[in-house]
């Protein structure tokens, strides 16, 4: 089954995600930040589809988290889709030139984050 996991210091966010994950038909794990993701990585990472990674949390940013997810030979191949409030062309290159396989602007309706979630699993 996909496994997709959703890394927010929002926990509505992570419940909306959350949402449209289950309505795909997807399994759902979730982190409050990129330490807790890090932590999770090496379980679940042979089973992981997707990450969707916040922008803006605490304890470490989501740039900070997609570089090292990229940098770990283990995880490199996981898309990752960044998902902020940000909206500047400059940070959306940022995040794509990180690695980044696709980039989601909040607010967004279910429809498009699922979307952007097929997109990234190959399914469009």
């Amino acid at each position: 089954m996909t496994k997709i996991l959703s890394v927010d210091d929002s926990a509505t966010m992570r419940r909306i995600i959350g949402r449209a994950v289950a309505v795909m038909g997807y399994e759902f794990l979730e982190a409050e930040n990129g330490l807790q993701a890090l932590d999770l990585l090496p379980q679940h990472a042979p089973d992981l589809d997707l990450i969707i990674l916040d922008v803006n949390m605490p304890e470490m940013d989501g740039f900070e988290t997609l570089t090292r997810i990229k940098a770990d030979a283990r995880y490199k191949n996981i898309p990752v889709m960044m998902v902020t409030t940000e909206s500047d062309r400059t940070r959306i290159v940022q995040a794509i030139q990180a690695g980044a396989a696709n980039y989601v602007t909040k607010p967004f309706n279910q429809e498009d984050l699922s979307s952007k979630i097929a997109q990234c699993l190959g399914c469009f």
